[in-house]
């Protein structure tokens, strides 16, 4: 089968593999659709981050060289020993999680943080981006009916940004702020839409993001290099301060603006990702009460709900993929888009093996 395969930084290549063999409790799945996430470019440009290189991940025992992608949807071909919820011919998309279930977190019902934590398609198991994979019964979801492939793909991305409004403790009636207008910061959007924010406020460096933001459910948005972001916020809540602020920027303008748009007592989300530390206003959250808040990955329920919010268009997703392309031509069509000039125009390209879908 043809696969994608990370060797190490700029070096991916697609190969021809044996197709997987779906061991205990594990299912293999022929790949419709798998979309490339955040970190599957970033390890493709700047990588090994995540990726186990010098020692085998702890869970799997894996290094590089690995198939990559973790967001696909697809059909079961195969069942292995001891698999009760699922059959041939099942339509059937996987969290992005990889647990021991043993460790207190995992018995405690909070896989995510198991410790010895692995994703699909990083830490050396299963790989979407691929004719077929393997994935493990406990994580999957059954496609409802009415759903196609390439929007079952767009689950798990949505999810991340609905899982932190469940650790932000969200509430119907306040006025959010969500910092960039990326893959997951779009989901954050539609996720507080449709759960009833009273105002939603993007602030994006302009670019067609900001059309993208507004699209997606933003009330108004704000370009951080034209105004002070958190000054016109402030402004705009009768100098109150948003309520809750949601940071996808992943820089150290993220963290001093959400700070400096809060109320008193209001909650920073941090969803994204951060190869070094940044500094934080530790003063200003004393003084202010803020609480700081990390979001990380998602739980099954919040599979469950995206996947039924996406079904009966509470969560709509207008023009969330963005392009469509072969397997063959991953690089050029995929990661080059992506970081090429014309990056800002792509939110989430899916990728199929099989081209009669395109």
């Amino acid at each position: 089968m043809k696969a994608a395969v990370w060797y190490k930084k700029r070096d991916v290549r697609i190969e021809d593999l044996p197709e997987p063999v779906p061991g205990k409790g594990e299912v293999k799945v022929r790949i419709k659709w798998c979309g490339i996430c955040g970190s599957d470019l970033h390890e493709y440009l700047d990588g090994p981050i995540s990726i186990p290189v010098d020692a085998p991940h702890p869970l799997t025992g894996k290094t590089a060289p690995v198939t990559i992608g973790h967001e696909f949807a697809g059909e079961i071909t195969e069942v292995g020993p001891d698999v009760t919820k699922f059959k041939v011919g099942d339509r059937v998309i996987s969290e992005t999680t990889l647990a021991c279930m043993e460790c207190p977190e995992c018995l405690a019902g909070n896989y995510s943080h198991c410790r010895n934590l692995g994703i699909l398609g990083i830490s050396g198991f299963g790989g979407g981006l691929a004719e077929y994979t393997v994935a493990k019964e406990l994580f999957l979801h059954k496609i409802p009916d009415e759903m196609g492939f390439e929007r079952a793909a767009i689950v798990e991305p949505l999810s991340v940004g609905f899982h932190s409004l469940t650790v932000g403790k969200f509430v119907p009636g306040m006025t959010a702020v969500v910092l960039g207008a990326g893959p997951i910061a779009l989901g954050v959007i539609e996720s507080l839409r449709a759960c009833g924010a009273k105002t939603i406020i993007a602030v994006v460096r302009k670019s067609i993001r900001q059309e993208y933001a507004l699209r997606s459910g933003a009330d108004l948005v704000l370009d951080p290099n034209e105004v002070d972001a958190a000054a016109e916020i402030r402004r705009l809540t009768g100098d109150l301060g948003a309520d809750i602020c949601f940071e996808t920027y992943g820089s150290e303008l993220g963290p001093k603006i959400g700070q400096e748009c809060l109320r008193s007592g209001g909650t920073l989300v941090i969803i994204s990702l951060w190869s070094k530390p940044v500094p934080v206003d530790l003063m200003a959250t004393v003084q202010g009460e803020y609480t700081i808040v990390g979001s990380n990955l998602f739980t099954y329920n919040d599979f469950e709900t995206v996947k039924t919010m996406l079904c009966d268009g509470r969560i709509k997703a207008e023009g969330y993929i963005t392009g469509r392309i072969a397997l063959d031509d991953l690089l050029e069509e995929g990661f080059g888009a992506l970081s090429g000039p014309d990056s800002k125009k792509h939110i989430k390209i899916i990728v199929t093996p099989d081209r009669s879908l395109l």
